[in-house]
């Protein structure tokens, strides 16, 4: 899918994903990261691997598991939060002239990925996937209230948010974005284009505050296998004991997808034709063990026992 983007959007600044990094040409402020829909904190992560300059400004994660997750990779000690009962104060944004605030708000794809019902997004609707709203009512709040605007918005989530069922809410959610004065760009991109060995395309968008225009970087070749990030020691817990697991690996052995030379091996988990694997599938919250009935619906490391 190629980027889509505001036809309000005069040239007058370039903005590369880059500027992120902390380049003073661009972001010279430094960053204060608002997490909407949290989760472990990946989009933190991702700013500490490219060595932005940020602080964990807010959190707002209802899954206790997941926040428990977030404080301890992260080092934080932030609480449960229902999104549905934060308000504009809540987020803190003030004297923008010394921060930038990034917010962030990957909202569920539980009711747009194919591995659910697709039951939608549409405002209202109670979905899941629905509580993009909120960031709306929390976004109309801040205006209303004469409050600052966060300077960037940062969404990833499914393709299908701008599949033919939820298009006409995706384009409702960036016409909401356009009246507050936001710039917006999104395209879709795959994480084995750039540097990881798995098959996971996502949507990404980025809203900028004024008049911008932006490029998303170029895909560049993949120089890393799957069977790269295996460890040598893994511990028990971790092995397939079962029937499905005993019916696979006769499979690969009489196939010869499990060559005697290979001590582990990755391989797409598909009881019914099972084939050797140098990037991973998309995971999804269906996978049964990594062993799946359905073509590509899992993968697994198979070892060779001595």
């Amino acid at each position: 899918m190629e980027s889509r983007w505001s036809a309000h959007t005069p040239a007058e600044r370039i903005m590369s994903i880059f500027d992120l990094t902390g380049q003073p040409a661009r972001i010279t402020k430094p960053i204060r990261l608002i997490e909407l829909f949290a989760g472990y904190g990946s989009q933190a992560m991702a700013l500490k691997r490219v060595g932005a300059r940020f602080e964990h400004y807010r959190v707002v994660e209802f899954d206790k598991y997941a926040v428990a997750s977030y404080n301890a990779v992260h080092g934080t000690q932030f609480p449960p939060l229902d999104i549905t009962q934060i308000h504009a104060p809540d987020l803190g944004i003030c004297d923008t002239d010394t921060f930038t605030y990034l917010l962030t708000y990957s909202f569920p794809c539980t009711d747009l990925s194919v591995a659910g019902k697709q039951a939608g997004m549409s405002k209202g609707s109670g979905t899941r996937s629905g509580l993009l709203w909120e960031v709306e009512r929390i976004l109309c709040e801040i205006r209303d209230g004469g409050g600052e605007l966060p300077q960037i918005l940062f969404m990833e989530n499914v393709p299908q948010v701008h599949g033919k069922k939820n298009m006409a809410d995706f384009q409702k959610w960036i016409q909401f974005l356009e009246s507050l004065g936001y710039t917006n760009f999104w395209k879709d991109l795959n994480a084995k284009d750039y540097g990881v060995a798995q098959n996971r395309n996502r949507c990404f968008m980025f809203s900028f505050l004024g008049n911008y225009t932006y490029r998303f970087p170029d895909p560049f070749p993949l120089t890393k296998k799957l069977k790269d990030y295996l460890e040598d020691d893994v511990e028990e817990k971790y092995y397939i004991n079962n029937e499905k697991a005993e019916k696979l690996i006769r499979q690969l052995v009489d196939s010869g997808v499990l060559p005697n030379t290979d001590t582990n091996t990755c391989i797409d988990g598909t009881i019914k034709a099972p084939k050797k694997k140098t990037i991973s599938n998309c995971i999804k919250a269906k996978y049964d063990a990594g062993i799946s009935n359905l073509h590509q619906d899992g993968t697994l490391v198979a070892q060779r026992g001595g």
